[in-house]
């Protein structure tokens, strides 16, 4: 629903802040058909007399005509009179330029400007600058095409931008509404968005200002008021034709500042949709694909893969089994045939789209892959048996189980990071500069500081990419000798120190506390002191308001900064590839590398000790981390000397031979002596009592 002051007449209104209407067009006639009186004036007054430039205003012998266009001159003239100019020569010139273009189109398109759609209102004012000088036939000034914009919003209603191509909307926000109004706004814009750390890489104040997009938004909802920016207001500027992507971020932007004023909610981050329709899927299989998706509560991303994968399911049973598309008719004849269709699937078999597989497509699915696609088609049917949606016909645990065959190609490879390559990206980390990352002339879009504590702390915590992101500001603390001491006490040196880091709740564990190395926390404590004042944001984990560590512009970095930009930074100023034999190089082999490096080290951490470090629930998940290294296992091979130890030379000295028995009677009878170990066994259950109701042996 469009709010009240978003709404124009037909006539064209302009309504400030709630004020009276700066254009009153009631009392005009508006019929869009030119009268012949009409049309017998514009035939007679040629363009230059259109223009009413003479010094001593109109001339008697053309009066009858100008009267005769009353209804089609005068709004224009009141137009122009509320528009927000210094009066100077120029402008008065401009805005008399653009009322005869618009009466010259009048006549050329036989009809009134009362009737005129948003394309001819665009046609007028054409795509450029540029090409709307070329298109008058006498001198224009520069200054005329934003005067005939202003016209088109006053009295058509026009706001159809994104056919004029690039011109200044701060201009004409500035024409229309005031520069001290524009100012304002501004200015009340500014105070937040430098709180939050914004900053303008055009001003030399660095004041953040917004001044396009809070113009494209002012102009869209017509009043220059921050307060008129309501919720409802901001869908409308979101779905207007006129926002671009560009716009539609800088909206996102203001709409946080906004809300932080309180005239709107906060926004919904835009993205790709993760969740697209389903195609192809039959009847009933995609309702109650869909209505699972919205009972199950497992995580968005976890609910998507299923949901992804069951579409999948869907599109086989309607190519294969239509017989069966209703989950409550699965057998467990279903489930096997399912199972031999899951093992010999290609990549692109039944999927929505094929277009992004480019030379995969047609390859045999990996073993993993089965195995996630089996795993979700259990936990979908065990839910609608668990929910009651369907009868429990068959255990899904057991029919829909993974093959051992496939089960048997499956091993957990944490894909460990050569040390000599680990050891460059650490002195990267170490010696990082601003030149060595991406941006613009005005720097990278994060702070420096903030980008070295990140890059410091994916190097030595360990920690995955989520708990970076979700890291607290005041997660850091020091100890020395078990006592909590400041970070920046001079009586310990750094060394003796130690940093203690609060890991938040993570997939596999509460929130907990390890040690690192105290690098990390001189880092993280450089970018606390410089880090500007941000909202609290919500924890999607715990649902909890807090106050992220990794935050700037009221909004944390990206989850996939540190794979899409740190990690190719620092690989070039390593001179590393961002690539070796087990792939690219991403944040979650940081955390491989750093387990096995601990667990390989001189004095290694226990498999316990590295279970708590690393936050895992059960040592199981840290046996796949903890991986030893073809130089522990090679020193471990050494020491233990198998070539030497078969070696003639180096032989232990053989123990002297026993004398044979010399007979065989003798040997029988020595055995018959030693008691044999199961007899024993049995004597001694014998001798203890049994229970009641058990028969004794």
């Amino acid at each position: 629903m469009i709010p009240a002051q978003l709404r124009s007449s037909a006539a064209g209104r302009l309504t400030v802040a709630g004020g009276p209407p700066l254009v009153m067009l009631d009392a005009y006639d508006q019929r869009p058909q030119l009268s012949d009186p009409e049309a017998v004036a514009l035939d007679a007054l040629d363009l230059r007399a259109l223009r009413r430039q003479r010094a001593r205003g109109i001339p008697r012998r053309t009066a009858t005509h100008w009267r005769a266009l009353a209804r089609l001159v005068d709004p224009l003239d009141q137009a122009l009179g509320v528009l927000h100019h210094d009066r100077e020569v120029l402008h008065r010139r401009a805005g008399s330029q653009a009322a005869a273009i618009v009466l010259a189109n009048c006549r050329t398109l036989n009809r009134s400007w009362w009737g005129w759609t948003s394309w001819d209102w665009a046609r007028l004012c054409s795509t450029g600058s540029t090409a709307f000088r070329t298109a008058q036939q006498l001198p224009t000034d520069t200054a005329t095409r934003p005067f005939l914009i202003s016209l088109g919003y006053l009295l058509g209603g026009f706001t159809d931008f994104q056919h004029l191509g690039n011109f200044n909307r701060l201009h004409l926000a500035q024409l229309l509404f005031g520069t001290e109004a524009l100012d304002a706004a501004m200015d009340e814009v500014a105070v937040i968005a430098d709180r939050w750390g914004y900053r303008s890489q055009n001003r030399e104040d660095g004041r953040y200002r917004l001044p396009g997009v809070l113009a494209q938004a002012l102009l869209i909802n017509r009043s220059p008021c921050l307060a008129d920016l309501t919720t409802e207001a901001f869908a409308h500027l979101q779905s207007h034709p006129a926002t671009t992507t560009r716009y539609s971020s800088g909206f996102y932007v203001l709409q946080k500042i906004v809300a932080e004023r309180g005239h709107c909610q906060e926004p919904v981050r835009p993205g790709f949709n993760h969740a697209p329709s389903l195609t192809g899927v039959p009847e009933p299989w995609a309702s109650y694909l869909q209505r699972w998706y919205d009972t199950s509560p497992l995580t968005v991303n976890v609910r998507n893969n299923i949901r992804t994968n069951m579409a999948k399911t869907g599109r086989w049973l309607a190519a294969k089994h239509p017989e069966v598309v209703d989950p409550a008719h699965w057998t467990r004849a279903t489930c096997a045939n399912w199972v031999a269709a899951v093992d010999k699937m290609a990549v692109g078999d039944y999927v929505q789209r094929t277009d992004h597989l480019h030379e995969r497509l047609g390859d045999p699915i990996a073993p993993r892959t089965k195995s996630h696609i089996l795993m979700g088609t259990r936990m979908f049917l065990r839910d609608l048996q668990e929910w009651e949606w369907i009868p429990r016909r068959f255990d899904p645990a057991r029919a829909l189980a993974v093959p051992r065959t496939v089960a048997a190609l499956i091993a957990t490879d944490p894909r460990v990071i050569a040390d000599e390559v680990w050891a460059k990206l650490l002195w990267a980390g170490l010696n990082l500069k601003a030149e060595d990352l991406p941006g613009t002339s005005a720097g990278s879009y994060y702070p420096l500081e903030l980008i070295r504590a990140l890059a410091l702390t994916w190097l030595f915590s360990g920690l995955r990419s989520d708990e970076i992101s979700r890291l607290r500001v005041g997660c850091i603390r020091w100890q020395h000798d078990g006592r909590p001491i400041d970070g920046a006490s001079r009586e310990v040196l750094a060394e003796q120190a130690v940093c203690l880091i609060d890991v938040p709740v993570n997939k596999t564990s509460t929130a907990f506390t390890k040690p690192v190395d105290p690098i990390v926390g001189q880092a993280i404590e450089a970018w606390q002191a410089q880090r500007p004042a941000q909202p609290k944001r919500l924890d999607a984990k715990t649902s909890e308001r807090v106050d992220l560590l990794f935050s700037v512009r009221a909004h944390p970095v990206a989850k996939n900064y540190i794979n899409r930009t740190l990690i190719p930074s620092l690989c070039e100023k390593a001179g590393v590839p961002t690539t070796d034999v087990r792939g690219n190089i991403t944040s979650h082999r940081a955390r491989s590398t750093i387990a096995s490096q601990l667990y390989n080290a001189k004095e290694p951490m226990t498999l316990f000790e590295l279970q708590a470090w690393l936050g895992h629930r059960s040592p199981t998940s840290t046996q796949h981390y903890a991986k030893i290294t073809p130089d522990t296992l090679t020193r471990a091979y050494t020491e233990a000397g198998y070539f030497s130890r078969n070696l003639p030379d180096h032989r232990s000295p053989r123990r002297p031979r026993r004398r044979h028995l010399r007979s065989r009677g003798r040997r029988r009878a020595l055995a018959a002596l030693r008691p044999r170990p199961r007899l024993l066994h049995l004597q001694l259950l014998r001798a203890v009592p049994a229970p009641d109701g058990l028969r004794t042996l």
